[in-house]
């Protein structure tokens, strides 16, 4: 399986990439993005991008993939909604109709989150806007799309938030996550096992387009 990875360098990206790095099934990994990752390995090649809305100069060469994993995101605190909507909708799907119209066999997995609003009417402004994007993702003629909202994340294997709040928080959670897990199991995951999950779905499809935690959960007892 061949891999498109946009968003490799946040902490979801971080842990997507590794498992992807360490699959056997995947024969390669091409990262996209403003910056670099830093890593070296057989599997990946890497482009550093500056301006993400015009894919048109590398966009031959995002051909050929089997899957678009996109863990490309922003958190909406302390945003506006136009600013929020112009990095979680906008660019989302200028990169998702340029790989569509260039690649329809792919499979395009976005990451949302666990509360996303289908119907795009409360009074979340992130929820609506989430919901406003997964919808119209669903809509573009891929092979397939599947939306995955995940709860609370636990970061793994040394991977970091860029986010110095978030890097606390999960440093003060990290050693309650077991109890977390046992308490409730569909509300939390890690980013070893979102991972898992995704490359799971992009290799063998799930029964349903929309993902909660739960059906993460057993995609991965499926395996």
């Amino acid at each position: 399986m061949k891999i498109l990875l946009f968003g490799a360098t946040g902490m979801i990206g971080q842990g997507v990439l590794r498992e992807s790095l360490l699959d056997p099934e995947v024969e390669s990994v091409l990262c996209v993005g403003r910056a670099a990752t830093g890593q070296t390995h057989d599997k990946l090649r890497e482009i550093v991008h500056a301006d993400l809305f015009d894919l048109g100069p590398i966009a031959a060469e995002l051909e050929g993939r089997d899957a678009c994993l996109f863990c490309l995101g922003v958190s909406s605190a302390g945003m506006r909604e136009a600013d929020y909507r112009r990095v979680t909708y906008d660019l989302t799907l200028s990169v998702a109709r340029t790989l569509a119209e260039r690649s329809p066999g792919m499979t395009f997995l976005y990451i949302s989150g666990a509360g996303t609003d289908s119907s795009e009417k409360g009074g979340s402004m992130w929820a609506r806007v989430k919901g406003e994007t997964e919808n119209a993702l669903l809509k573009l003629p891929f092979r397939a799309a599947y939306m995955l909202r995940p709860g609370y994340i636990q970061p793994l294997h040394g991977i970091t938030s860029k986010t110095t709040l978030y890097r606390v928080l999960y440093a003060g959670i990290g050693p309650l996550y077991p109890v977390l897990k046992a308490l409730a199991p569909n509300l939390v995951t890690t980013t070893e096992g979102l991972g898992r999950a995704m490359l799971l779905v992009a290799r063998k499809g799930a029964p349903k387009k929309v993902l909660e935690v739960r059906d993460l959960n057993e995609v991965l007892e499926r395996g």
